[in-house]
């Protein structure tokens, strides 16, 4: 089947190679011609495991390739995704000037029926804007259907949950778009859940928000145990094996943050104001993960005492492991507050400085962890890498001026750190 997905950031370009790799034809389509000639070139202009080689592998054998002409991909496809950016603007809703802009193109570039799928996560009821839009701007007077196909793609691990997910959700409008998009999707084995799309919409935006509410219950849950003396992963474990909560999820730590969880929870508050609730339950989930960064940073003040002209160094910078993706990470919150306080700033990651650099670019960049460590005040480890779980602690500690040491994600034992001579603070232990 000839697929055709407009956008290829993290979603759009997963999405596309995922879909070539299970046998379909798939052009994916951007205005930004830089990203196309990467991409035309062998490149990636995102981080994500494993994208590369599939990437190179579904092009070698011809069933994906890459345009900035959205006609041709219109004109060459029956389904056409919609996977552009819908960022937050200043009153946190989402920005779909792009969402327009392309059904606008596709309007005017369809020749024959279409199935027009909404792949970003965008508001309830915008399929219905899409497809008065369309309706407006299709000149030939083509047949199309309108569809909501919510994306649930973890940064780090996308290929994966796109090839062996929890659950497919289509929200369709007719039985025809119904039936070929349960074919598109008939060589992946997962529940499909078909429903009207403006349900298929809502379900991303909820899902989102409900994984946010537990984050930052456990987060409100460490103040509690760290002020009577309990351990919270030993909290988590003993919740998390209850079937009606699980474990996922049920982490504490220094906050969450990436382009879904906090873009998504604003917009779900903002959704719920215009249909007339007011969501006070997300405000405070919202609520708790800002403060929870600022509770790092009081962390390090207590153990120090002053922040001023002291060297703070900073392991992880993405908002998550095994991506590049810095939109909306606590490690910026964290350093801009440190900066704020007096201290200046060494960091390392894996793959993000790059990214990081045009964001913060007055702290120093280092090549590895034992240079961040040299002759710096306090650690603060903000993003659970594995490496960091591997360092020679001794070599860490002993590179230190004071062995100060705050683990926003509780990757070390406690008692552990201790014996080893470490300042040591973890959250909610």
């Amino acid at each position: 089947m000839k697929v055709c997905m407009i956008g290829t950031g993290y979603v759009g370009l997963v999405s596309g190679t995922c879909f070539a790799e299970i046998g379909h034809e798939v052009i994916c389509v951007d205005n930004d011609t830089s990203k196309i000639d990467i991409l035309k070139k062998g490149g990636i202009p995102i981080y994500e495991p494993g994208l590369d080689e599939l990437v190179k592998k579904n092009v070698q054998a011809g069933r994906l390739s890459f345009t900035s002409d959205t006609g041709e991909g219109v004109d060459k496809s029956q389904f056409v995704f919609i996977a552009v950016g819908t960022p937050p603007k200043d009153n946190g809703e989402p920005d779909l000037s792009s969402i327009e802009q392309v059904a606008i193109e596709i309007g005017a570039a369809m020749r024959d029926y279409k199935i027009i799928i909404e792949k970003s996560t965008v508001p309830v009821q915008t399929g219905q804007w899409v497809r008065m839009v369309v309706e407006r701007f299709n000149k030939h007077g083509s047949e199309f259907d309108v569809a909501s196909n919510p994306e649930f793609l973890r940064e780090g691990s996308a290929i994966n949950d796109f090839l062996f997910p929890d659950r497919i959700v289509l929200g369709v409008e007719s039985k025809r778009a119904e039936e070929k998009l349960l074919e598109l999707y008939r060589p992946i084995e997962a529940p499909k859940i078909v429903t009207d799309i403006a349900s298929a919409e809502l379900i991303k935006h909820a899902s989102n928000s409900f994984l946010s509410t537990k984050i930052s219950f456990m987060n409100a849950l460490s103040v509690i145990c760290e002020k009577s003396g309990a351990d919270v992963t030993k909290v988590a474990e003993g919740m998390g094996l209850d079937k009606r909560i699980g474990r996922d999820f049920l982490n504490a730590g220094a906050g969450f943050g990436g382009f879904c969880f906090p873009k998504d929870l604003k917009a779900f508050i903002g959704i719920s104001a215009k249909l007339g609730y007011d969501f006070r339950l997300l405000k405070e989930v919202e609520n708790i993960n800002d403060e929870q960064m600022q509770r790092v940073v009081k962390k390090v003040e207590e153990l120090l005492w002053n922040l001023r002209d002291k060297k703070i160094g900073v392991l992880g910078l993405a908002f998550k492991p095994n991506t590049d993706d810095m939109r909306f990470a606590p490690s910026i919150t964290i350093i801009n507050r440190l900066i704020d306080e007096g201290a200046t700033i060494k960091a390392y990651d894996p793959v993000s400085m790059k990214r990081a650099k045009k964001i913060m670019p007055n702290i120093t960049y280092c090549e590895n962890a034992y240079d961040v460590a040299a002759d710096v005040d306090a650690i603060i480890l903000v993003t659970e890498w594995s490496e960091f779980g591997k360092m020679d602690l001794q070599k860490v500690k002993k590179a230190m001026r004071q062995p100060v040491f705050v683990d926003g994600r509780n990757v070390f034992e406690p008692e552990k750190m201790k014996k080893l001579g470490f300042i040591y603070s973890g959250i909610g232990r």
